[in-house]
């Protein structure tokens, strides 16, 4: 098949594109390069270097592309950042899946794969959350993701575009930007390896559902199978984990006796996530398989292997 990637370039993204190669599949990439790194991306795909933004430029890329299947995974990602800028998250993440949309609907692609977030969510009324959960987004990075969910709905309706909404939860692993926001432990990992004390917000009792990179690409392939179309998924362990444990693991991968230094909890942050992934595997059949504690593993060997270096 003939696959479009956007954010191809990125952490995740790099991924979905080397398992997709991998698996011989045509693969094109958009990437403006502004989060996303030259250095992740597959010498067998094939890179549009531009935004989701320049609606011309996209118009042109999917008519060259001509995909069969698009993986919509650019996006601004920073919780911090989209509330303190909340007109630019809109930009990247609303506007620019609008356009990935009527692109998508000119070239009559088959199905549409949207990375969402567990950031739809309201304040958990139980744990874990399945997909019904009620969603009140508590930042703008979430009632980005949640607006454009109503689009993707949208269009598969109006336009016939089959599709699944992936809600990630907090994932990470190899690539992940530990001079960024986004990912506690490419953090922890990159302040460990440099001898700085590691921050944690909060208490250190605030709790998210992490999931192992490998695992979100594994999801992925599943979700490019007619299987399930038309609906939404929380794609994670389903294990709520929290801020010390993340911290403790990662410094026992580490090696290393430090403490945590404690700040106050960031605005737009819940205390809890967990979710319930039950749908996933009954009706795609997919499950994670990477433990955490083999998972931080992996990050660590390969921030050594790396010198830390974000490849």
């Amino acid at each position: 098949m003939r696959v479009l990637v956007t954010g191809g370039a990125g952490f995740i993204g790099s991924h979905i594109v080397d398992s997709l190669i991998e698996r011989g599949h045509t693969v094109f990439v958009v990437d403006d390069l502004s989060e996303g790194r030259r250095g992740n991306l597959n010498p067998n795909a094939r890179l549009f270097e531009l935004s989701v933004n320049d609606a011309e430029g996209l118009a042109n890329a999917f008519a060259e592309a001509k995909p069969d299947i698009v993986s919509h995974h650019a996006a601004q990602i920073s919780v911090r950042n989209s509330m303190s800028n909340p007109t630019h998250d809109a930009e990247v993440n609303i506007i620019g899946s609008l356009n990935v949309l009527q692109c998508s609907v000119k070239q009559g692609v088959e199905r549409l794969i949207f990375a969402s977030s567990s950031a739809v969510y309201a304040k958990p009324i139980c744990l874990p959350m399945d997909e019904n959960h009620p969603q009140r987004p508590e930042s703008v990075y979430g009632a980005s993701k949640l607006a454009v969910e109503s689009f993707v709905r949208l269009y598969g309706d109006t336009y016939g575009i089959r599709h699944k909404i992936l809600r990630y939860g907090n994932v990470y692993g190899a690539r992940q930007n530990p001079g960024g926001e986004a990912g506690v432990v490419a953090i922890f990992t990159g302040q460990f390896s440099r001898g700085e004390q590691p921050t944690i917000f909060g208490d250190g009792t605030k709790t998210r559902d992490y999931i192992y990179v490998s695992d979100i690409a594994a999801a992925h392939l599943r979700a490019m199978d007619a299987a399930g179309d038309d609906d939404t998924y929380n794609i994670s362990r389903g294990v709520a984990v929290s801020d010390f444990e993340i911290f403790d693991a990662v410094r026992a991968a580490c090696d290393s006796p430090m403490q945590p230094k404690y700040s106050p909890v960031r605005p737009g942050e819940v205390d809890a996530v967990c979710l319930d992934t039950s749908k996933a595997r009954q009706k795609l059949g997919w499950q994670p398989v990477v433990s955490l504690d083999d998972g931080i593993r992996r990050v660590v060997e390969h921030h050594r292997k790396t010198d830390g270096k974000i490849t």
